[in-house]
């Protein structure tokens, strides 16, 4: 019985947190429940034939995982990569994806009554922002991790994940 009630407190544990990172001087959040990891930049391989922000893959302890520069999937500059630049792995719909951010900062708790809808523009401008985190003195960006990529988009990360891995 007691296990049972333990249950719904380890689902929320997760609720509220988000992982935040930084692509300019943007600061952008996205659902602590998603992100598998965090490493350093890799060597990529490229591959042919794919949309530009999808630099190539990466093979993480014999995984292959399809990396996404979150700079250009976001129409900005590219930008040389760091020391400070980090791949946020993420799963969405059974599917790894490596997200390449200039930096990563920290897990934040930002409960749902200080978040409010991201401002009304042109409805492309704000399809990637679930909403916006209000802190003390700055906002966070946060990510709607499901509509960061189109059908296509995730059926062609989906085809980079399974084809590299089949080939084992």
């Amino acid at each position: 019985m007691d296990d049972e009630k333990n249950l719904p407190e380890e689902e929320d544990t997760q609720k509220d947190k988000y992982l935040t990172f930084s692509l300019a001087d943007e600061i952008y959040g996205i659902d602590i429940a998603v992100v598998i990891e965090i490493i350093g930049i890799q060597n990529i391989t490229q591959v042919p034939e794919v949309p530009d922000y999808v630099r190539g893959i990466i093979n993480l302890r014999g995984k292959i995982i399809p990396v996404v520069d979150m700079r250009l999937r976001f129409k900005r500059d590219f930008r040389e990569y760091t020391d400070r630049t980090c791949v946020v792995v993420i799963e969405v719909h059974d599917v790894l994806i490596g997200l390449i951010v200039d930096g990563v900062a920290e897990v934040l708790d930002i409960k749902s009554d200080n978040v409010v809808p991201p401002p009304a523009l042109k409805a492309s401008q704000n399809k990637y922002i679930r909403g916006i985190g209000k802190l003390k003195e700055s906002v966070v960006l946060l990510l709607d991790w499901e509509k960061l990529f189109s059908e296509d988009d995730k059926e062609l990360l989906g085809e980079m994940n399974e084809n590299e891995s089949a080939d084992k």
